[in-house]
C-alpha cells in the first residue's frame, strides 16, 4: 500500500511541476508577457499549481465517472487541444503561432462543451444541458469519451483557416521547423537521408 501511495504522489508531484512550468514559463512568460519577472513568474506558477490541486482535488472527490471514462475524457481533451498544433507544428512550416493557438482554443472549447453538456458542468449532476444540443444522440450519437477525435478535426480546421489568414512565421522559426524534421546537425549520418 505505501509503495502505491507513493508511486500516485510521485506522479502526481511530476504533473503538478509540468503543469506550473507549462503556464508560468510557455503561457505566461512566452506568450503574454515575455518581460515578466523571474519572481513574477515564480507566482504565476505557484497560482496555476493551486488552481491544477483544486481541481484535482474536486475531480478526485467528485470523479465524472469510471478510470478507464475518466482516462478517455483526459486523453480526448487533450487530443483536442494539443495534437494538431503539434503535427501541424512539425509538417507544416507555414504554421504559425495565431494558427495554433486559435485551433488549440477551438478544439478544446467545443470537446469542453460537448463533454459538459453530456456530463455536467465540471462534473456536477443536474448541470447537464443534452436538449440544448438535440439529446443524448446529436452529433451522430458521438459519446463524449470520443469527441476528442471531433475536436481535433475542429482544431485542424480552425488551425488551417487563422493561418491562411494571418502572416506566415519568420524565416527562422520555418528553418527551425525544417531541422525538427530534417535534423541536420554539424554533420548528417551518412544514408539518413
Amino acid at each position: 500500500a505505501a509503495g502505491g501511495l507513493a508511486a500516485a504522489l510521485s506522479t502526481a508531484a511530476g504533473l503538478l511541476m509540468a503543469i506550473s512550468s507549462a503556464v508560468s514559463h510557455d503561457l505566461v512568460k512566452g506568450v503574454f508577457n515575455p518581460n515578466i519577472s523571474e519572481k513574477n513568474e515564480l507566482l504565476a506558477g505557484k497560482i496555476s499549481m493551486a488552481v491544477a490541486i483544486v481541481i484535482s482535488g474536486y475531480l478526485g472527490l467528485n470523479p465524472p465517472g469510471f478510470a478507464a471514462g475518466t482516462v478517455a475524457l483526459a486523453f480526448g481533451i487533450a487530443a483536442s487541444s494539443l495534437f494538431p498544433a503539434i503535427m501541424m507544428g512539425i509538417f507544416s512550416k507555414k504554421m504559425n503561432k495565431e494558427g495554433a493557438i486559435a485551433g488549440m482554443l477551438a478544439g478544446l472549447f467545443i470537446t469542453l462543451f460537448y463533454v459538459f453538456a453530456h456530463k455536467g458542468i465540471f462534473f456536477v449532476k443536474g448541470t447537464d444541458f443534452l436538449p440544448m444540443i438535440g439529446g443524448a444522440n446529436s452529433f451522430f450519437g458521438i459519446t463524449p469519451e470520443a469527441f476528442g477525435a471531433v475536436g481535433a478535426l475542429f482544431n485542424f480546421i480552425v488551425a488551417f483557416v487563422v493561418d491562411k489568414l494571418t502572416k506566415e512565421p519568420p524565416e527562422h522559426i520555418q528553418h527551425m521547423v525544417e531541422n525538427v524534421r530534417i535534423p541536420r546537425g554539424s554533420k548528417a549520418v551518412d544514408g539518413a537521408h
